[in-house]
């Protein structure tokens, strides 16, 4: 699974808008957008903060990935 996968998933199970999700991870509508796109990699940190993020929503991805 994609991170892009990855972060619409988690927005559509929290149903969470773009904005909402944006703001709970403290970056911009922007930045969600182009994560979900795929136009965009996120940084180390910035993906270890969705993964905390997921993590504490108990979101887990194991059985997802191949």
């Amino acid at each position: 699974m994609s991170f892009a996968e990855k972060v619409k998933l988690v927005r559509n199970e929290l149903k969470l808008s773009q904005e909402d999700l944006a703001r709970e991870l403290g970056v911009s509508f922007a930045t969600i957008n182009r994560w979900e796109n795929g136009s965009y990699n996120p940084s180390r940190l910035a993906k270890k903060a969705f993964e905390d993020y997921c993590e504490k929503r108990t979101i887990n991805f194991s059985e997802e990935n191949n």
